[in-house]
C-alpha cells in the first residue's frame, strides 16, 4: 500500500529529520559528514531552500528551511539520493543508507522557527559530544 501524499505549501517552514538505516553512523566521518554537507549546499541553491539552521549528527541530520514552492518531497529525494549515491559509489558499496522516510514537522511562525533552531544547534550539546564552548564549530 502506497503511502499517503504529504500536504505541502508554498513559502512554509519545516523542521526536517532523518537518521541512519539501523541508527548507524552514515556521518561518522568528518569526510562525510562534509559531503553531506555539500550535497545540502547543492540542494539549498538547486532548490531555492532558505536555511535557517541544520546540524549533522553521526547518525541523523535536522534542517530547519523554508520552502518556496511545495515541492520540499522531490527536493528531500534529490538531497538524500544524490548525497546515498555519491556515499556508495566512494565506498563501492550498494546499501541504503537512511532510514526510510524522512520527519517532517510544520513550523508555523518564525518565533517557533527560532525555538526550532535552538533545538537543533544546542543538540549536540544535549548528545554530550561538546561543550557549550565549541558548540559554534560543531558541523
Amino acid at each position: 500500500m502506497a503511502r499517503p501524499l504529504r500536504r505541502e505549501y508554498p513559502d512554509t517552514i519545516y523542521h526536517v529529520i532523518n537518521r541512519g538505516n539501523y541508527r548507524s553512523d552514515v556521518f561518522g566521518s568528518v569526510g562525510a559528514a562534509e559531503a553531506f554537507l555539500k550535497a545540502l549546499e547543492e540542494a539549498t541553491e538547486r532548490c531555492g531552500w532558505r536555511l535557517g539552521a541544520y546540524v549533522v549528527m553521526r547518525n541523523h541530520f535536522h534542517l530547519a528551511l523554508q520552502i518556496p514552492e511545495p515541492n520540499l518531497s522531490a527536493d528531500m529525494q534529490w538531497l538524500q539520493v544524490t548525497f546515498a549515491s555519491r556515499f556508495n559509489r566512494l565506498r563501492n558499496q550498494q546499501r541504503l543508507l537512511f532510514q526510510g522516510r524522512y520527519r517532517l514537522f510544520c513550523v508555523e511562525n518564525t518565533e517557533q522557527w527560532a525555538r526550532v533552531a535552538d533545538y537543533i544547534h544546542l543538540n549536540p550539546m544535549r548528545a554530550g559530544i561538546v561543550s557549550v564552548s565549541h558548540l559554534g564549530s560543531f558541523r
